[in-house]
């Protein structure tokens, strides 16, 4: 038997299926992208070098899940992380693994051409 009540299942299952959502690398190098503040898709395409698409579905579990939410500006849809919680998980795994947190490439690193990053370019969908 997992656990004692029904209410301690599912708090067990609740936490289960976070821990699941945590166990894509590429989820994980979003949610560090957006450590820093909101970015749109163009910029972690530009950071992590998937197609937009993948990326995209990545972004949607994280969103589904309640971790991220989205601003449209424009043609951009930006996002950050709304559970800044989450950062302390992933910290203490680090920790616990004797990594230190790598750094991500600031804007001046990437090709991104969002407003954002490239004040001067052209909009882009993202």
């Amino acid at each position: 038997m997992i656990a004692e009540t029904p209410a301690q299942a599912q708090l067990y299952d609740q936490q289960s299926q976070l821990f699941k959502l945590l166990t894509h690398p590429v989820r994980l190098a979003i949610l560090d992208i957006l450590r820093d503040g909101e970015h749109c898709v163009c910029h972690m395409e530009a950071h992590l070098g998937y197609r937009q698409a993948y990326i995209s579905q990545q972004v949607a579990v994280l969103r589904e899940a309640g971790l991220i939410r989205d601003r449209r500006d424009g043609w951009n849809i930006y996002y950050h992380v709304c559970e800044p919680g989450v950062f302390e998980v992933l910290d203490s795994v680090q920790k616990m693994l004797g990594q230190e947190r790598l750094q991500p490439k600031n804007a001046a690193e990437v090709a991104c051409p969002c407003p954002k990053c490239n004040p001067q370019g052209q909009e882009t969908k993202g």
